[in-house]
This record gives C-alpha cells, structure tokens and sequence, in this order.
C-alpha cells in the first residue's frame, strides 16, 4: 500500500529528538540527516524536521500500554494524562517529550 499522510513532529534538536523517541517510545530511526529523520513505528513512519516544537499531538497505537508508559517515564517523558480505561475502550496515557511535543498512546486502533 502506498501511503499519502505522514505525521511530522517539530524539534529544534532533531537527532536528539531521535534518540529520545528511540529509547523512550521504542521507535526505530530509518533515515537520518541533520535536520531530518524518519523513524519507523512499526508498520508506519513519523517525521522529524527542524523547527519550533508544539502544537498537534500524534496518536500512536500500542499493544501494552502500562509497560509503554512505564519505559516512557524511565526515559524522562513527562505525563500529561496517567494511564486511563476509556468509555469506547481503549486504555491510554499521554506525555510530552523534552521539547514539548504531545504525544498519545494507547490500545485504539480505527
């Protein structure tokens, strides 16, 4: 499948951006520039480019969790929203990185 929609994050430190989200999150570097990266999550790939951090969160799905949020922690995320049942069923949390971006994760998946 040729995909169309990618999701991009903003740092002003995109290679440490990079290592965060790799130890924090799991993500797995593809392609690495200097002011641009590509990380693999699973089947998907978020960009990173250079620029002012903030503004929309991405949503990434996960299938534990509780052991995603506690590894998220130990590598400095800092949670905006603990660790949660919703009504339509997923079990999600909410952090942001060291330069502010929002980032959810739960068991959800459209």
């Amino acid at each position: 499948m040729k995909r169309t929609v990618f999701a991009l994050a903003r740092y002003q430190d995109v290679l440490a951006a990079a290592e965060f989200l790799s130890t924090a999150f799991g993500f797995v570097p593809h392609e690495v520039a200097k002011n641009h990266v590509e990380m693999l999550v699973g089947d998907d790939m978020i960009m990173l480019g250079e620029g002012k951090a903030g503004g929309p969160g991405i949503y990434v799905a996960v299938d534990d969790p509780d052991t995603h949020h506690d590894k998220a922690v130990a590598a400095g995320a800092v949670v905006t929203m603990g660790l949660v049942d919703q009504p339509y069923g997923s079990r999600e949390y909410a952090c942001k990185d060291p330069e502010g971006n929002l980032w959810f994760f739960g068991t959800y998946r459209p």
